[in-house]
C-alpha cells in the first residue's frame, strides 16, 4: 500500500509567495487576539472603575507537548496508509500575554489570553523534522478564591488554535486555524497591592489539518500539549 509522502524528499512544489505571506501570518496572532480579548470582555460590560478589577499579565514556560495523534491523509491522500500513525513532537518555550477582569473583586471572572510555542515535528527514521509554530488566541473562563494575598484559581476556555508549517525539503509551508480548548489551574500571590506572581497549568487540545502540506495533499492529527508557566501580572 503507498504511503503518505510526508516525509520523502523532493517531491514538494514550494511557492515563490511564501516569503511575504510568513510575514503576514505573524501579525494574525496580535490582531485576532486583540479583537477576542475585546470583544469578549465586552459581553460583561463596561462597569465603573471602583466596581470593577483588570489586570493584564504576561507568562513564560515550558510546552511539554504529547504527540500529533491519529495521523490521516487529506485532500489527494485522503485514504493513504500514513508512514506513522503518531508524530512526535519536541518540548518548546512558551510565553504570551493575558487581559483580564473580575467585576467587583468577585470568584468569578474573564480573561482574554494570546499563547505562542513551537513544538516542532522531530524526525522520522531518516527523513528530517518539520518547523510547526503554534498560536492559542482564546477566551478563559475563571473561577478563584478572592484571597488579599494568595489566590488559587481554575478555568476552562475557548478559542482559535492557528498552526503553522514551515517551508522544508518535505513539506511545502502551510497554515491552519482550528477551533481549541483548555484547562488551567493556578496560584497568584500578591507582592503589592497592585503587582502579583503566578505558576499556572495549562492542558490545551485542537485537532489540526494541513490540506496543501504536499501540494494538492496533507494530513491532519490530534494535537495535545501540558503547559506549565509562570507570570507576572499588574492589576488595577
Amino acid at each position: 500500500m503507498p504511503y503518505l509522502p510526508c516525509l520523502r524528499l523532493g517531491k514538494i512544489i514550494k511557492t515563490l509567495s511564501q516569503g511575504d505571506s510568513s510575514t503576514v501570518e505573524t501579525k494574525i496572532p496580535i490582531a485576532a487576539g486583540l479583537v477576542v480579548v475585546w470583544l469578549s470582555i465586552a459581553t460583561f460590560g463596561m462597569p465603573s472603575p471602583a466596581s470593577a478589577e483588570w489586570y493584564v499579565a504576561g507568562d513564560v514556560g515550558v510546552n511539554f507537548a504529547d504527540r500529533l495523534t491519529g495521523i490521516s491523509g487529506t485532500g489527494d491522500l485522503t485514504g493513504v496508509e500514513p508512514r506513522s500513525p503518531d508524530f512526535d513532537l519536541k518540548n518548546s518555550i512558551s510565553y504570551g500575554a493575558k487581559l483580564g477582569y473580575f467585576p467587583e473583586h468577585s470568584w468569578f471572572g474573564i480573561e482574554g489570553e494570546v499563547l505562542q510555542t513551537t513544538p516542532h515535528i522531530k524526525n522520522l527514521d531518516n527523513d528530517p523534522g518539520i518547523h510547526l509554530r503554534v498560536t492559542t488566541v482564546g477566551v478563559n473562563f475563571l473561577a478563584r478564591y478572592p484571597g488579599r494575598t494568595f489566590q488559587p484559581y481554575v478555568g476552562v476556555g475557548v478559542g482559535e488554535v492557528i498552526a503553522h508549517l514551515s517551508d522544508s525539503a518535505t513539506v511545502q509551508s502551510d497554515t491552519d486555524v482550528a477551533s481549541g480548548w483548555n484547562v488551567l489551574a493556578g496560584l497568584r500571590a500578591f507582592v503589592t497591592p497592585y503587582v502579583a506572581i503566578f505558576t499556572e497549568y495549562k492542558h490545551t487540545g485542537a485537532t489540526l489539518r494541513f490540506d496543501q502540506a504536499f501540494g494538492t495533499g496533507g494530513f491532519e492529527g490530534g494535537y495535545r500539549a501540558q503547559h506549565v508557566l509562570v507570570g507576572l501580572s499588574y492589576h488595577f
